[in-house]
């Protein structure tokens, strides 16, 4: 039996952040808990989501305790400020981070039994759905709008927590490209690159069947053609980059990824590096590890990567064709090739272990061990 768990509706396309306050106003909610990190504060990005409620004049309280990479004590902050305010809904307006800390929240104020933050890692047995949340990404890369992932770091043991709960998906998703318009050349690549690894890593891991593999290849050909505009900030680049990310996100989440999370996410806990760029610089190199175990799949990635011939290729040449055109699109939207200027050596024995213990890594198509991944690990530096 295979499961499959979407939001309960999503809006897509220029202009549709005005559905915030249309489906605030639908579903009767009062005040709405307006979860943002302080960069889009300050650059003017939340600003556009908080225009349209108070065009429509719903009351709403600001949240903005969120880091990057969101830890236990930003959740907790953020419970706290939730209980507070006297809401009756979220808004998370941001990234991976934003949704994330904001799925948090919401799960914890209607399952108080999880206030510690740490009970939540894995597949966590909470009963009740969280907090009504509606997602707007302001990244296209994570999905979290899409997702029943959510990732906190615990700072005082160095790791990310992966957190999966169907309870904490966001009624909502409110996909606008203009809400990504302000984003960086390297935040555009790094985001983009994450959301080509869940593509690739959705299709390929244990748990993939027909439905998710319909969505993710088609994703990864919205991502190969649409990555390159959007860092040289073209608006078809930008829409294709939004659309392609949701797509990817509606497979994954429902069938899980591989080691390339499991290996990034450490990264993230430890040295703080972008998810995405993290993501990046490991794909490759997983997709040759895990190649003997993919059948005939690494045909249809190079394929939806725009490589013409496939029919004609041995399985050798076509996995091949695959892993070289990751690369190539990494290259060229600017990410580094390899670990050296992020890994620390002496290091290796608790990312590889952590990496193992990752709740990311059973899915992986290809069966490992702690030693292997150290070993990968080497492959990058």
């Amino acid at each position: 039996m295979n499961r499959f768990v979407l939001n309960e509706t999503s809006y897509h396309g220029k202009g549709a952040v005005t559905a915030v306050a249309d489906e605030i106003a639908a579903r009767g909610f009062k005040k709405a808990f307006v979860a943002s990190d302080p960069d889009l504060i300050k650059f003017g990005v939340t600003k556009k989501v908080t225009d349209v409620l108070d065009g429509a004049k719903i009351a709403y309280e600001l949240f903005s305790d969120i880091k990057p990479n969101p830890t236990i004590e930003n959740v907790q902050a953020g419970v706290a400020a939730y209980k507070a305010s006297g809401a009756d809904c979220i808004v998370a307006i941001g990234g991976g981070s934003s949704m994330d800390t904001a799925k948090a929240i919401g799960i914890i104020i209607n399952n108080p039994e999880f206030a510690d933050v740490r009970s939540l890692e894995g597949v966590a047995p909470t009963k009740n759905k969280c907090v009504p949340i509606i997602a707007v990404p302001t990244t296209a890369g994570t999905a979290a709008e899409v997702t029943i992932n959510y990732v906190i770091t615990d700072t005082e043991k160095n790791r990310k927590m992966v957190c999966v709960d169907v309870h904490d998906i966001p009624v909502v998703a409110v996909v606008d490209p203009d809400m990504m318009a302000t984003m960086p050349k390297g935040l555009t690549a790094a985001t983009g690159m994450d959301a080509l690894t869940h593509a690739i890593e959705g299709y390929i891991t244990k748990g993939a069947w027909t439905l998710s593999d319909m969505f993710h290849i088609e994703a990864i050909r919205i991502i190969a053609k649409s990555l390159r505009g959007a860092v040289a900030g073209t608006d078809e680049g930008r829409e294709g980059m939004a659309l392609g990310q949701y797509v990817a996100g509606m497979g994954f989440s429902n069938v899980g990824l591989g080691i390339v999370h499991s290996m990034a996410h450490p990264l993230g806990a430890l040295y703080d590096t972008p998810h995405g760029v993290a993501n990046a610089i490991i794909l490759p190199t997983v997709m040759e590890y895990n190649a003997p175990e993919t059948g005939d799949k690494y045909k249809y990635i190079a394929e939806a990567m725009g490589v013409e011939g496939t029919d004609k290729m041995t399985v050798d040449e076509y996995r091949a064709a695959a892993i070289n055109a990751v690369k190539q699109l990494s290259l060229d939207v600017g990410i580094p090739a390899d670990l050296k200027e992020i890994v620390k050596a002496e290091d290796i024995p608790f990312l590889a272990q952590s990496a193992y213990d990752d709740a990311c890594r059973p899915g992986n198509p290809r069966e490992t061990s702690v030693e292997e991944i150290t070993a990968l690990y080497k492959s990058l530096l």
